[in-house]
């Protein structure tokens, strides 16, 4: 009578040598070449061989859209951290550079009646970082949402067609 899953009675031994893990087609993870053998004692001085690079052929069936969300979301919001960081250096240089002050002068000095147009007080940096902010938010919410709309389609075009099929590769 056995009492475990295998069939074996406790204390038989394994006649079959060592467990071996293995994977869906019921081929070995690692080869019976590349396992060493237990049962030799090792030698001080051995030839080592070059490994053989075991290949893996596997699928992408389907991805979780949720996680698909977070990790787009997560990204977007450091591109718009980003984003608004760089406008504001580039605010700031402009700024230092005196463009502001130069554009508003040759405005001035073409004749154009620019009534009174101060280009440091229409574009100045509450007023840019404002808006930067808001296009960000904006954009977050809508990069993840298409992503995440792109992950639903990816899923229901793997059902067809049976997902995207990836050699990996042990070097």
């Amino acid at each position: 009578m056995s009492d475990n899953l295998s069939g074996r009675t406790p204390g038989a031994t394994n006649q079959q040598g060592p467990r071996v893990a293995r994977s869906a087609s019921n081929q070995p993870l690692i080869a019976d070449h590349d396992r060493p053998n237990e049962n030799q004692p090792v030698r001080s001085v051995q030839r080592r061989k070059k490994p053989r690079a075991r290949r893996m052929n596997l699928s992408l069936t389907r991805v979780d859209a949720w996680s698909v969300a977070k990790v787009t979301f997560m990204l977007s919001l450091a591109g718009a951290i980003i984003q608004i960081v760089a406008v504001l250096l580039l605010w700031m240089l402009l700024k230092v550079v005196g463009v502001f002050d130069s554009v508003t002068q040759m405005v001035s000095s073409a004749g154009i009646d620019a009534g009174g147009l101060n280009l440091a007080n229409v574009l100045s940096l509450p007023t840019v970082l404002g808006a930067v902010t808001i296009w960000s938010i904006v954009q977050m919410v809508l990069i993840t949402i298409v992503v995440s709309i792109f992950a639903l389609l990816y899923n229901v075009v793997c059902a067809l067609v049976g997902g995207v099929h990836v050699t990996l590769g042990d070097d």
